[in-house]
């Protein structure tokens, strides 16, 4: 009976703190792909699976110091790092997705939209270390919640940024917490906004010193006109007066004499400042406080009107006694050198998220993300500065930075084992999880592989409060996706682990090293951009859906009628220049095309004959296969250098015709490059004269041999062979000019 006495307490005793942690982790782990850890109930999209439970660690501004400081350890440690971010949208318009025809330099302008105009909602760090003695990864995921807010009082900037219903609505489904994101979420200064912010701070510092003694020269005087305000002034002159003889003629008085009653209301309180004995205003309007510092100006040289602020960001204002003229000068560059202070911690709070890209940065560890280009600008964008005008300032920039960045995504194309592993599978983020990490991932009815590398999730054993189950499409468990996806894919490829050691970097192994700093810069580009040159290459394994795009022969055709569809604008073209003379039609809205010509030539004449045909009002403008395109007189042509100066607008308008015409709305004239304007052609005019003459006179032959027949009688394939016989004319003499 003792006994149990005895045993009862320890019986009913909550576990030790680091019992729970090892407990999770342990369920987290990848350990075999035999024994999978318990569900925690998570669907994936479209019913295919669900996801194990993984302890993502939430961080917000109430905690994000404490996070960042054991995560600058882990990081240290880490042999690579997934990050993935999650944005308030993608495209502020339909027109503004990337395409396959796009030229890299317009497809850059696209992006660096979409990172300009959009904000990062959540950013996820998966720091990974390598444990030999587990013969396994460990993985800390960290959330971080961001939401851009003022920060510096004296900084009159606002954060402005687009929302993409179908973005936001996409995260809503999967329950993104925005309660947590604009309430809690961590603002941010980039290195170019710290910059600029210390240097105002300079500028005011050396206003202000500069501005002593000369402040009360440059005061203008607070008039009088009330009885108030001159009794209230002469008060104010009457207390100062007696205050200060009470000060000069007792030097030593102390700080018990200061507070007595004859000096100390509930508006005048004896301090002592800077070891000067000084009032502490209080109670006071803003026009009392003006009347205040014109009595010291004008009576008082020894007292010192002094404004700072407290801890809690509380204006406090002070009346100090100086010995001197010289100790007046001591003074205000002391008050003003804590301002500075102040003001630069606060820069340094404001700096918020950025701390953690700084972190990773002075690591120069291996970044890996999926499908990354964009969250690397947005990263950019918002915390480094305004991204660099063109795509190779952009890579080179990048590299910088972040010296050694893999792309999961073109890691999945560049192997033959893994395109042979990945065949027929999708290349999204959560299919190829649910394939290469099946103990984190188990599919339904689908059969996976066994994972070679085995993987663990380790909770913070103090904070635990703190830590969530992660879910997809949250920044943190999307990153430590992508750190067990390209684990997994690094087996695949040939690294072995087994004989890595946590001093190795993983970026130099040779295996790997071909893969690194290399990201396509959107999934249809079909090219690859390498960030150590800045340079883009064909991507091999990307089989392109439309044949290759040769930018000097596609026109942007836009303004055309509602009903018109692409292919009825390609037929239109091809009865004027033959039926091979188009090889592309794009369409890039409802509103605008993109046509390659098979001829660069085929350019000019087309936009010259349209030029043409709109000037002239006669039967050939009506009857001319290209007037289907021209109805309604709003269509309107350009060479593609002209595409590329809409996509450069900062003009967003959700179709492109409205765009293109905002855009090119200062020009009387379309914008077609270099293209000579079809009226001052030599000849062309001619041109089409005589191919309406001749129309007029097949018309009049057939109407001769056939008298009985009326003129109109003529058929299409007649008005059409005579008009192509007028074009090819036409095309003739104009080279010819």
């Amino acid at each position: 009976m003792q006994c149990r006495r005895r045993l009862a307490p320890l019986l009913r005793a909550p576990p030790p703190k680091t019992l729970l942690p090892r407990l999770l982790s342990r369920l987290v782990s990848s350990s075999s792909p035999s024994s999978p850890p318990p569900s925690s109930g998570g669907g994936d999209e479209a019913g295919d699976g669900s996801v194990a439970g993984v302890a993502v660690k939430q961080v917000t501004r109430g905690n994000l110091a404490e996070a960042l400081e054991e995560l600058r350890a882990r990081v240290r440690d880490a042999a690579f790092v997934g990050i993935d971010l999650e944005m308030s949208g993608v495209t502020s318009a339909p027109w503004r997705d990337t395409f396959e025809l796009d030229r890299a330099d317009v497809r850059y302008l696209k992006l660096r939209d979409s990172a300009k105009r959009f904000a990062v909602l959540q950013l996820g760090v998966c720091p990974f270390r390598w444990d030999p003695a587990k013969s396994a990864f460990v993985a800390h995921p960290h959330n971080f919640f961001i939401f851009p807010r003022k920060e510096l009082p004296y900084d009159s900037s606002s954060h402005e940024f687009l929302c993409q219903t179908t973005s936001l609505d996409f995260l809503a489904k999967h329950q993104f917490d925005f309660n947590t994101c604009f309430h809690e979420g961590i603002s941010y200064l980039s290195r170019a906004q710290e910059e600029e912010a210390l240097q105002k701070l300079n500028v005011l510092h050396h206003d202000g010193l500069s501005a002593f003694p000369n402040t009360s020269k440059q005061e203008e005087d607070v008039q009088l006109k009330s009885t108030a305000d001159l009794l209230f002034s002469e008060r104010m002159k009457i207390r100062f007066n007696e205050w200060r003889d009470a000060i000069s003629t007792n030097p030593r008085v102390d700080n018990h004499k200061l507070g007595s009653n004859k000096f100390t209301t509930n508006q005048f309180q004896t301090v002592f400042f800077k070891m000067r004995p000084a009032i502490m205003l209080d109670g006071f309007t803003s026009h009392q406080l003006k009347l205040i510092q014109q009595v010291l100006r004008k009576n008082f040289r020894d007292l010192m009107y002094v404004s700072t602020f407290g801890e809690d960001e509380t204006s406090e204002k002070r009346v100090v006694y100086t010995d001197n003229n010289e100790d007046s000068i001591l003074l205000m560059k002391d008050v003003q050198e804590d301002l500075l202070r102040s003001r630069k911690v606060k820069v340094e709070s404001a700096i918020g998220i950025r701390h953690v890209i700084d972190l990773i940065a002075s690591e120069r560890k291996l970044i890996v993300g999926h499908s990354c280009f964009l969250d690397i600008a947005q990263v950019y964008s918002k915390f480094i500065g305004p991204l660099p005008s063109s795509i190779k300032d952009f890579a080179l920039a990048i590299n910088r930075i972040f010296p050694h960045v893999v792309d999961t995504r073109h890691l999945m194309s560049a192997s033959d084992a893994v395109q042979h592993l990945m065949r027929q599978k999708s290349k999204a983020l959560s299919s190829a999880f649910s394939l290469l990490c099946p103990a984190f991932h188990s599919t339904a009815g689908e059969a996976s592989i066994p994972a070679p590398v085995r993987i663990e999730v380790e909770a913070d054993e103090t904070m635990l409060s703190c830590f969530a189950s992660g879910a997809k499409h949250e920044a943190g468990y999307d990153a430590f996706m992508t750190g067990c996806v390209f684990a997994q894919l690094c087996a695949h490829i040939g690294v072995k682990f087994e004989d890595f050691t946590p001093k190795e970097n993983l970026e130099m192994n040779k295996k790997l090293k071909k893969y690194i700093n290399l990201l396509p810069p959107s999934f249809n580009s079909g090219t690859v951009l390498d960030l150590r040159t800045g340079m883009e290459r064909p991507d091999a394994c990307y089989k392109l859906r439309y044949p290759a795009a040769v930018h000097d022969n596609i026109v942007l055709i836009w303004g055309f009628q509602s009903g018109l569809s692409a292919k009825d604008i390609k037929g239109c073209i091809c009865k004027v220049f033959g039926p091979a003379s188009v090889t592309t039609v794009f369409s890039i809205d409802s509103t605008a095309v993109l046509i390659q010509f098979s001829k660069q030539e085929s350019v000019n004449d087309f936009l010259d004959l349209k030029a043409t045909l709109e000037k002239q009002d006669s039967a050939i403008s009506v009857l001319h296969p290209l007037s289907t395109i021209l109805e309604g007189g709003q269509t309107r042509a350009a060479n593609y250098d002209t595409y590329r100066d809409i996509c450069s607008s900062s003009v967003t308008k959700y179709f492109f015709a409205d765009q293109a015409n905002a855009v090119c709305s200062a020009s009387d004239t379309e914008l077609r490059g270099e293209n000579v304007d079809a009226s001052d052609a030599p000849g062309t005019n001619s041109v089409l004269d005589e191919t309406a003459r001749t129309l007029v006179k097949q018309a009049e032959g057939t109407q001769h041999s056939s008298k009985k027949q009326d003129a109109t009688d003529i058929s299409c394939q007649d008005i059409l062979d005579v008009l192509q016989d007028g074009k090819t004319l036409f095309g003739k003499q104009t080279r010819r000019t």
